[in-house]
């Protein structure tokens, strides 16, 4: 835990606190709260639907919280009501007729136990209080102990900062998995006048949603993670670039900035410490490839999206030359709760020297598909059957997509396998960003990998002649292979050459789902077995 040493910036804190949960009580005290979770992948089931029912019935006695999606996504549309007694039922799957607020509130069962069962399975550090604080107001989340973090870490010292990130063994979470502290304390010691921290909210890549849902149901908290990472390297610019598809990520950023700037948490001479720092919003340039550090950085001064030679790294010249720290949006979610904490809170959960927990986008055929927390060192077996509740249909599980078109797919005697950051199999397959996909028997496994293939193909930038060239001829030696106009040998050597000479991480990784298609499911790339024959 930070040691407080300005009285008055802890006063300036204390007093927005008190202000915030007066004017968030003052609109919930002795009333229903009916808690609508809506997200990205909510609204898509209705969810729009189900809030503009519950809007035209909440009277004097109830009122309405809208909060990011609680990571049950295979319960939406739900909602939560909380009486004011504290108990407090959830309503899943709801319909505009069901949406019926008389009995939403004298209804007296909890939860399903498909969601139960889901959330208990869990520990949630990043996803904290995601789907109960309201998602559009500051007043909810300083009343819940946000922005705690911030006070304290501006009445400490940076390099006390980084030591404390450093001793907790924070590993970024956007797929590279390299430690935050040491990341941190690289740009801080450069010798610039100007540092730029930027939040990598792009997550373009299929199978991945984690960082949206952090973004809409919890965006004040990485707003947080971002503003002590700026201090820390005494970085007084900070850019959120989110993917352009993400409005709804955005909206919710953008409108966390604003609060955090109208109560003078964000500005000059914050809280009174002396510290400046601004928050400006990108939309991202479209394309997997953005996600790249660099890649991202030639977009936002203008440029094609198009990665850069390394090295230099961004910590020593980054944006506009200048040192930059990247971190991902779930990295700097975990940043407040590390640094409110003793060390051993946070290291505690894990694995040995990988701490803290993992996010993963489950989906596929699990029968509760979802976002899901669980503790480094979590098997897949654990996430896909005990969290997501085994195949749905009971059809037989035959492959494991892990980590995204960057990575591959496991057999299912690999379900043990734990879920580590920096973890990858001789065959290419590697946790990346965190997404897992379960694969039946209704899907043939060489179309999956093809797929990923493709992808990869489409979301070449072009810069390099390995992948821009490589990609495309993987895609047609794979057609080739199972009709038998091409040897495996040949698809092989030409994925190790695409994966050894591209440019960037997507050509670097372009091969893996071709290399872990031939390891574990040799049968499915011979002759006249691919291609769904």
């Amino acid at each position: 835990m930070l040691h407080v040493v300005n009285g008055s910036i802890q006063s300036r804190m204390n007093a927005l606190v008190q202000s915030a949960t007066e004017r968030f009580e003052s609109r919930v005290a002795g009333k229903t709260r009916v808690v609508a979770h809506v997200g990205h992948c909510s609204l898509s089931a209705g969810a729009d639907e189900i809030v503009r029912a519950l809007r035209q019935q909440v009277d004097d006695d109830s009122t309405l919280i809208m909060a990011g999606c609680d990571g049950v996504c295979f319960a939406a549309p739900s909602v939560e009501v909380i009486k004011p007694d504290g108990s407090h039922t959830y309503h899943q799957n709801l319909t505009p007729e069901t949406a019926d607020l008389s009995s939403l509130t004298s209804f007296t069962a909890n939860a399903g136990p498909e969601a139960a069962s889901f959330l208990s399975s869990q520990v949630r550090v990043a996803l904290s209080d995601c789907g109960s604080l309201e998602a559009e107001s500051i007043d909810h989340y300083l009343a819940n102990g946000g922005y705690s973090a911030w006070s304290e870490a501006l009445q400490s010292t940076p390099e006390s900062i980084i030591d404390h990130l450093k001793d907790s063994r924070l590993r970024g979470r956007g797929g590279a998995y390299f430690p935050a502290g040491i990341k941190w304390e690289a740009a801080r010691n450069t010798r610039a006048e100007t540092r730029y921290v930027v939040v990598n909210c792009e997550e373009g890549e299929p199978g991945l949603f984690k960082d949206r849902h952090l973004m809409e149901g919890v965006p004040h908290r990485i707003v947080e993670g971002a503003l002590i990472a700026a201090y820390a390297i005494d970085s007084h610019q900070i850019i959120f670039y989110i993917n352009a598809e993400a409005n709804l990520s955005s909206q919710r950023i953008t409108m966390a900035v604003e609060q955090a700037t109208e109560l003078g948490l964000i500005g000059g001479d914050v809280l009174g410490s002396g510290f400046d720092v601004q928050v400006e919003i990108r939309r991202g340039a479209g394309g997997y490839v953005c996600g790249d550090e660099t890649t991202l950085l030639n977009t936002v001064e203008g440029y094609r999206r198009e990665p850069r030679l390394r090295p230099p790294f961004p910590t020593e010249a980054g944006l506009w030359g200048q040192p930059t720290v990247i971190n991902n949006a779930e990295t700097l979610a975990n940043v407040p709760y590390i640094m409110s904490h003793e060390t051993d809170e946070f290291t505690s959960i894990g694995d040995g020297d990988d701490a803290g927990t993992k996010i993963i986008s489950l989906s596929g055929s699990v029968k509760r598909p979802g976002l899901v927390e669980v503790p480094i060192g979590t098997t897949l077996r654990q996430v896909i059957y005990d969290i997501g509740g085994g195949i749905r249909g009971d059809r037989e599980l035959t492959a494991i997509g892990v980590g995204g078109p960057s990575s591959g797919v496991f057999p299912p005697d690999m379900l043990d396998t734990p879920i580590k950051p920096g973890f990858l199999h001789d065959a290419g397959v590697m946790l990346g960003a965190g997404g897992v996909i379960a694969i039946d028997d209704s899907m043939d496994v060489f179309e999956v990998v093809r797929n990923l293939a493709q992808y990869n193909a489409d979301e070449s930038c072009g810069k390099c002649t390995p992948c821009r060239e490589g990609t495309p001829r993987m895609v047609e030696l794979l057609d080739e292979v199972v009709n038998r106009q091409a040897s495996t040998d040949q698809l092989e050597n030409l994925a190790r050459l695409v994966n050894e000479t591209s440019l960037c991480g997507l050509g670097q990784a372009a091969g893996n789902p071709i290399l872990s298609g031939l390891h574990f499911f040799p049968d499915r790339f011979a002759g006249d077995q691919g291609a769904g024959k």
